[in-house]
């Protein structure tokens, strides 16, 4: 994405282009395939959501709406979303999540991280909420673990640091609901664990490698999707 005169402007293709992908269920496909992808451009060219989808389909509202497909694709449990990119948001396929949360935990499961006194305690605040299969919309965690108005500061950062270290993502995108059970106002974020969505075996699968392989491997196989030219790129937004 770009920024003219204070506009932004897509890097996607027309939708009359083939190579166009136009479905929640292609995306779905091509993120298996290559197994990360953020949602927006950057300096890996092809490495992103936006450079594959048509840039008119954006907060359109319509059926071939990159932006509205998050819904659909966080329901399937297939591919993981988070902000999990440079602490902007993209797409991990279940099939190459265990390298990922070794690469980015290294072998720690949370409780061992705060154990060992490398969390934070605003970190273990929110993580302290979610058992094995947890649920639950981003103002629901803000307000249980204490952040707000005369409590803890710095919601939405710590929330996306649990997020990029691969122990949060983002199981859904809901509507409230008011006291007759009607819903209203704009989707929100809804958190779980990694776990609650593939499995604690499959998520810590990885852990027996050093981070070191783990990354390795990771960087290999996208270098053979997006050219060997990109391997340091990729290291900084993957690592």
């Amino acid at each position: 994405m770009l920024v003219e005169n204070g506009e932004w402007i897509m890097q996607g293709l027309s939708r009359r282009d083939p190579k166009c992908i136009r479905t929640p269920q292609a995306l779905e496909r091509y993120v298996q395939e290559v197994g990360f992808l953020p949602l927006f451009s950057n300096r890996v060219p092809g490495f992103s959501v936006e450079e594959h989808t048509a840039a008119e389909g954006w907060w359109s509202g319509e059926k071939e709406d990159p932006w509205s497909w998050r819904e659909e694709l966080t329901r399937e449990g297939k591919v993981l979303y988070g902000k999990f990119f440079g602490k902007k948001a993209g797409y991990v396929s279940a099939e190459w999540f265990p390298a990922f949360a070794n690469l980015r935990r290294d072998g720690y499961d949370f409780d061992a991280l705060w154990d060992d006194e490398k969390a934070s305690r605003r970190q273990k605040k929110i993580m302290d909420l979610f058992g094995e299969d947890t649920e639950m919309f981003s103002f629901e965690v803000k307000e249980a673990a204490g952040f707000g108005k005369g409590g803890e500061k710095n919601f939405e950062g710590v929330i996306t640091e649990l997020q990029m270290m691969s122990y949060l993502c983002v199981r859904d995108f809901r509507q409230k609901k008011n006291r007759q059970g009607q819903a209203y106002g704009w989707a929100v974020a809804v958190y779980t664990k990694p776990e609650h969505l593939i499995g604690y075996d499959h998520v810590s699968s990885c852990y027996k490698e050093t981070r070191e392989e783990s990354e390795a491997r990771i960087i290999e196989h996208l270098k053979k999707c997006f050219g060997a030219e990109a391997e340091r790129e990729l290291k900084r937004i993957i690592g």
